[in-house]
């Protein structure tokens, strides 16, 4: 039986994948290890190895407020961020770089890794994304599945609020979120089933295990998944939005709203065709697209589900302190996502080299 190491409810971890960039040519550049080595040890736990050299996680520790997420962020930020001038390089963040090219990737020292490349191929190469994953910690193991459940339906809605990968190998792929897509031709990812206990979920996981498809937890590549050892619901559906607060008012709504499905005595069991159909139109249309309602089964546009869940939640933020946050989810959907400030740039100047100066100038705005 697999033991959930509770947590105090509801704590928040946050893991940002980025990438690193050249100065000059705006590409990725392959120097993690090198600038891993050259970091201050106070922040050896604040950043990792990813599949690739040219990419680099940081993970906050763990936070009982956005205000502390915040402040943890930018000091392990502007500590990478200065390591990364004696290599001319800087960090992008993006869930995908519009014209970096997999093949010329430099796989990351670390067996785990090169297990699994040996194991994708070629799938692999073309898996040079960045996501968002933010842990809420749950104090009870059936809380978590709950939880999980739960979450599955609103996946989607905050799927279209981070959508930022329009872009791929130089092209346009029509869609807000080709990261997701890209992420789906993984074994064991994508939208989870639903899971009845923590006794079903152990059962799979031991099973999967005990027939060597899969090592740990950690190859369950799920959009959110219960995480034992951290004692966590881990969300990780999120392209990466392309500015500071935006992050912070994801995070900031995820932890509000698992702290009211706990709250909720019921919830619908929806059928995944549905939650997948759902997911389509967040990754082929961003906020223009629309959402099927659990408990009518109606369409209504995705924006309108977005409202409908700021006011869900919005009395948790408020207890939580993060309500001013909900101004933030309102901006962007009269602004739009990175996806679509990415193509408006795009469109007026035809370069991508523009496109990533422009968006790595708003940041910290």
């Amino acid at each position: 039986m697999i033991e959930f190491h509770s947590s105090p409810n509801p704590t928040i971890g946050v893991e940002i994948e980025l990438q690193l960039i050249d100065d000059n040519t705006l590409d990725l550049k392959n120097i993690s290890s090198k600038v891993l080595a050259d970091i201050d040890k106070k922040f050896c736990n604040r950043m990792k190895y990813e599949l690739f050299e040219s990419m680099i996680e940081i993970n906050t520790d763990i936070c009982s407020t956005i205000e502390e997420v915040e402040g943890d962020i930018k000091q392990t930020l502007r500590h990478l961020e200065e390591v990364l001038k004696n290599y001319n390089a800087s960090i992008n963040c993006s869930s995908l770089h519009p014209f970096a090219r997999g093949k010329n990737q430099i796989i990351s020292n670390d067996s785990r890794y090169k297990r699994i490349m040996n194991d994708l191929q070629i799938i692999g190469t073309r898996f040079i994304t960045q996501g968002l994953h933010v842990h809420i910690g749950i104090d009870e193991c059936e809380k978590v599945i709950k939880v999980n459940n739960a979450l599955r339906i609103y996946l989607p809605l905050l799927l279209a609020l981070s959508t930022s990968s329009p872009f791929y190998e130089g092209e346009d792929t029509g869609l807000y979120s080709y990261r997701t897509k890209i992420f789906e031709s993984l074994p064991l990812a994508g939208m989870p089933d639903y899971l009845n206990n923590w006794d079903h979920f152990t059962n799979i996981t031991e099973n999967l295990i005990k027939a060597n498809v899969i090592r740990s937890v950690k190859d369950l590549w799920w959009e959110v998944r219960p995480h034992p050892g951290f004692g966590t619901v881990e969300i990780r559906v999120c392209d990466i939005p392309v500015n500071l607060i935006q992050i912070l008012a994801l995070v900031a709504l995820m932890q509000a709203l698992v702290v009211t499905i706990q709250n909720l005595d019921k919830y619908p069991d929806t059928h995944i065709q549905i939650l997948e159909s759902n997911k389509w139109q967040a990754v082929r249309y961003g906020l223009e697209g629309t959402f099927i309602d659990p408990l009518t089964l109606k369409q209504l546009p995705i924006k309108k589900a977005i409202e409908d869940l700021c006011n869900l939640i919005e009395p948790v933020m408020i207890s939580l302190g993060s309500a001013k946050y909900v101004r933030v989810i309102e901006e962007i959907l009269i602004q739009g996502t990175g996806a679509s400030q990415k193509r408006d740039i795009f469109k007026k100047s035809g370069k991508f080299e523009y496109m990533i100066k422009s968006m790595k100038e708003r940041f910290y705005q």
